[in-house]
C-alpha cells in the first residue's frame, strides 16, 4: 500500500485518538489497550513499509503516548478477556455487519431450499440426516417422545460432546473461507439444508410446534453462533477476493486475524448452547421453560451483537 492511501485510510482514527489521549484527565484503561494495539499494528506495518517517514515517527509519538497513559491508568484487576468482549469484540462484530448479513442470508436462502426439497421428496431428509436418525425419530414419535433423542444421553458427557463438535464446525466454517470463501458458502448451504429439511420433517407429522419448542431453546444461539463463525470465513475469504489497495497478502493476514478473533469469541455461546442442549433441552415438555430460554437467547442476540454495539461504536468519543 502506498503511504498515500495508508494515511488517508487512518488519519481521520489517529486524530480522534490523538485528541482523546490529549483532552482526557481520565481515561479508561481498557479502552486505552484496545487504542493501543490498534496503534502498534498500525505502526508495524508503517516501520515495515515506510521506515523512514514522518507517518511512522507520528505513529511512534501516539503510540508512546497511549503507552504511558496506560501504564499511569492500568487497573491490576481488570482481566484482557473481560476487556476483549466488553470493547474489542463488540466493536469486530460492528465494523463486518455487512459480512454477517451476508453469511446470514445465505443460511436463510438454504434452510428454505431444504425446507421445499423436503416437501417435494420423501426421501430427502433421510439423504440429508441418515436413515439411522430419521429411524430413531420415527419410533420416538410413535412413543409420544417426538425430542427423546436429547434426553437419552448423560447431561456431563452431551454437553462436552455437542461443545467441542460445535466448536469444530465453526472452526471449519472459518477455515475453509480461505479457499476465496467458497468453502464457508458451503458450509453455511449445508447446515442451513440440514435445518430446513429437517423442521419440514417435523411439520409433515404435525409436530413443527413441538420441534421448535425443543431445538429452538439450544438452536438460537447455537445456529446464530454458526452463521457468524460463517461471516468470520468470510471476512478472511473476502480479504483474498478483494485485496483493495493493500497487497493480497497483506490483505488475507488482517482478514485472517480478524476472523480468527471473531471465531474465538463464540467460545462462550457455543458454551453456553451446549449446556442449553445437555441440560435443558431434555425438559422442552416445559413449554414455559422453552419459550424462557429462547426469549433470553433471542435478547441476548440482539443486545450483545447489536445494539451493544451500535452504542458502543456511537458514544465511545465522547466518554
Amino acid at each position: 500500500m502506498r503511504e498515500v492511501v495508508f494515511q488517508n485510510e487512518n488519519s481521520q482514527r489517529w486524530q480522534e485518538t490523538e485528541n482523546y489521549l490529549k483532552k482526557r484527565k481520565k481515561t479508561d484503561p481498557d479502552f486505552l489497550a484496545s487504542l493501543f494495539v490498534q496503534l502498534t499494528d498500525d505502526l508495524a506495518y508503517a516501520r515495515t513499509y515506510f521506515p523512514s517517514s514522518k507517518t511512522t515517527a507520528y505513529l511512534n509519538r501516539l503510540t508512546m503516548l497511549a503507552h504511558q497513559q496506560i501504564y499511569v491508568s492500568k487497573k491490576e484487576n481488570i482481566h484482557r478477556i473481560y476487556k476483549f468482549f466488553k470493547y474489542d469484540y463488540p466493536l469486530l462484530i460492528h465494523k463486518h455487519y455487512k459480512t454477517l448479513l451476508y453469511s446470514l442470508l445465505i443460511f436463510l436462502i438454504s434452510c428454505i431450499i431444504g425446507a421445499f426439497s423436503a416437501s417435494q421428496d420423501q426421501n430427502f431428509v433421510r439423504m440429508i440426516m441418515g436413515d439411522a436418525y430419521v429411524n430413531e425419530t420415527l419410533e420416538n414419535i410413535e412413543k409420544g417422545e417426538p425430542l427423546a433423542i436429547y434426553a437419552k444421553q448423560k447431561p456431563l458427557p452431551m454437553f462436552f460432546l455437542i461443545t467441542l463438535n460445535n466448536i469444530k464446525v465453526a472452526l471449519m466454517a472459518f477455515g475453509l473461507g480461505a479457499f476465496f470463501s467458497v468453502g464457508t458458502g458451503f458450509m453455511l448451504f449445508r447446515n442451513g439444508i440440514m435445518l430446513g429439511s429437517f423442521q419440514y420433517f417435523f411439520h409433515s407429522k404435525n409436530l413443527l410446534a413441538v420441534s421448535a419448542m425443543g431445538i429452538w431453546m439450544h438452536g438460537t444461539i447455537e445456529i446464530f453462533s454458526i452463521v457468524v463463525a460463517g461471516a468470520a470465513g468470510l471476512v478472511m475469504g473476502n480479504s483474498l477476493l478483494f485485496p483493495g489497495s493493500y497487497k493480497r497478502i497483506d490483505s488475507f493476514q488482517r482478514g485472517a486475524k480478524e476472523g480468527i478473533r471473531i471465531v474465538v469469541g463464540l467460545i462462550p455461546f457455543f458454551i453456553i448452547a451446549g449446556f442449553i442442549e445437555s441440560y435443558l433441552t431434555r425438559h422442552s415438555q416445559l413449554e414455559w421453560l422453552s419459550i424462557a430460554v429462547i426469549v433470553i437467547s433471542v435478547g441476548l442476540i440482539i443486545t450483545y451483537f447489536f445494539i451493544y454495539p451500535i452504542i458502543l461504536k456511537h458514544n465511545i468519543w465522547k466518554k
